[in-house]
């Protein structure tokens, strides 16, 4: 019998995916454009969340975009990994994937940053969003993604060569700006997910 951890939703549609991208459109041009203050509420810093209890920061980061560039690739990738995810797992649980990975990955961030005592700005929906990559790869790991829109490759090699490519950054500390260590919380926490909630173990998908 399922238990609390592992019991499913029932199966609804409600374009999620859909709405998600719109919000963050919105939140961009509003944090963007019209009052840049809003970035620094919303985005996740670690001063904010120790001294100014700024706790919805957690969720909060990821409805913030440093650029049009940054925006566009996040939400494309919201667009074609999101939509199919949702439409396998319903509304619900995709819902509770993408806020649970996403907020999951911030904090774990925040951990990092204050244990080494660094006080960085992240933003971006890039944790989620890696995360959503990674279920969209257990899902349908047959499945082909034409790198920069030429080189087929299968999903789950895309996730691994995505994993290595962030790991080495990482210990690097290549890119500059980019949370290299977010986008490999969203990938672990999408992982753990997969295993406990969906009882559904990656490697046996991918390579079985």
């Amino acid at each position: 019998m399922n238990s609390v951890i592992n019991r499913r939703f029932r199966y609804t549609y409600s374009n999620a995916a859909t709405i998600l991208i719109a919000v963050n459109c919105i939140v961009f041009f509003v944090s963007y454009l019209l009052f840049p203050a809003l970035t620094y509420y919303l985005a996740m810093i670690p001063s904010s969340i120790v001294y100014g209890h700024a706790y919805w920061q957690f969720v909060t980061y990821m409805f913030v975009h440093g650029g049009i560039w940054h925006l566009f690739s996040n939400m494309l990738g919201l667009f074609i990994f999101g939509t199919a995810v949702e439409r396998a797992v319903g509304t619900r649980e995709f819902t509770l994937f993408y806020f649970l990975t996403g907020t999951l990955s911030g904090i774990a961030s925040f951990l990092v940053y204050y244990f080494t005592g660094t006080n960085a700005i992240l933003i971006g929906a890039s944790g989620a969003l890696y995360a959503v990559m990674l279920l969209f790869s257990v899902i349908y790991p047959r499945a082909m993604i034409y790198l920069f829109g030429v080189f087929p490759i299968r999903a789950p090699v895309l996730v691994l060569l995505y994993f290595i490519i962030e790991l080495f950054s990482q210990m690097g500390s290549y890119g500059g700006s980019v949370a290299h260590m977010t986008h490999l919380f969203g990938l672990v926490f999408a992982y753990l997910y997969a295993v406990i909630r969906m009882r559904i173990n990656p490697w046996q998908v991918w390579f079985s």
